[in-house]
């Protein structure tokens, strides 16, 4: 998972918490500071995205935007806070794809992502490539596939446990495909790109920016990007459709959400300070230099896509027969 270096961190720590640049009327919203739960560790991606949010909305909303880190559960303990908070719109969640895939393979999770939120955005997205080990004699997703049919259920792929992303990416491969992979957990996913490089696993679904060093060291192998446009961190990988395998737009995501019940004039008001945040120079420079990019979608559509995302998804566990 990428990292941001401690003084970008705490740049934007403290703009996060920045004094408010406009009052606004008694009564109206924001008069007080925003809390926004972010469900992993400083340095992670949900928490780089949040506050990067929280800079830029902060200092359009005329409110301290405060980051509060709850980690656990792939998310799940900070979207289970949010879900049982006030519906005033003081206090958000970031909710990355991570944490919606894990509802799915976890379904007794104390919230559910349709009925207990409002959304309000889609923040930023980031590109996933699919690496193999360069001492493979692959060099292509074509290459790869013909590997897997010769050894059905032998050759392994690196997740970071099932219903992670790198799993459901490479199991959404594996039916696309027609072949038969051995997932193996790790801890996180350098672990994954260690075991990668010494050839005890073939294949892994990464973050694009993750792993650029050691893809221009020729420690990792590129085949293709998961997504329906190529890269501008690797223009000359196809994506999976050139590849041969269509269909296969998985970026990685980080969305805003509101406790369910939160007034629409809040949610746009939230919305319309987080399309304009995250795409000031400064908030875009400092997601482009973790491989991320903003996006543009209010509540409505984001709603939409949060649905969309969960029966596909939701199709992939069951076809692959994902369990805990």
């Amino acid at each position: 998972m990428p990292n941001i270096d401690r003084r970008s961190l705490s740049l934007l720590g403290l703009g996060a918490m920045a004094s408010p640049l406009r009052a606004f009327a008694q009564g109206t919203y924001p008069s007080r500071p925003i809390h926004v739960a972010v469900g992993f560790t400083a340095g992670a991606s949900s928490d780089i995205v949040a506050r990067i949010f929280a800079n830029g909305a902060g200092q359009i909303l005329g409110q301290n935007v405060v980051v509060d880190n709850k980690p656990g559960a792939a998310g799940s303990i900070a979207a289970g806070y949010v879900a049982h908070a006030a519906n005033d719109g003081y206090e958000l969640f970031v909710c990355p794809l991570s944490t919606l895939t894990n509802k799915i393979v976890h379904p007794d999770e104390p919230f559910d992502l349709v009925k207990d939120f409002t959304p309000v955005a889609l923040l930023a997205t980031g590109a996933i490539v699919m690496v193999v080990d360069p001492k493979l004699d692959v060099h292509s997703v074509a290459d790869f596939t013909a590997l897997a049919k010769s050894k059905p259920g032998q050759v392994l792929f690196g997740s970071v446990g099932p219903g992670s992303l790198p799993d459901l990416c490479g199991e959404l491969y594996a039916l696309r495909a027609g072949v038969k992979l051995v997932q193996v957990p790790y801890p996180g996913s350098p672990q994954v790109i260690i075991d990668l490089m010494a050839g005890r696993v073939a294949m892994n679904f990464a973050i694009a920016s993750s792993v650029l060093g050691q893809i221009a060291a020729g420690q990792v192998r590129p085949l293709a990007i998961a997504a329906d446009k190529r890269s501008d961190l690797l223009p000359n990988v196809p994506t999976m459709a050139e590849a041969g395998i269509p269909d296969f737009n998985t970026p990685l995501w980080f969305g805003l959400v509101a406790p369910v019940g939160t007034p629409r004039p809040v949610i746009d008001k939230i919305a319309a300070a987080a399309r304009k945040g995250m795409h000031t120079p400064e908030s875009v420079a400092l997601l482009h230099k973790q491989g991320f990019v903003p996006e543009d979608m209010g509540p409505d559509q984001f709603g939409t896509f949060i649905k969309s995302e969960i029966a596909r998804w939701s199709a992939v566990v069951k076809a692959a027969g994902i369990k805990t």
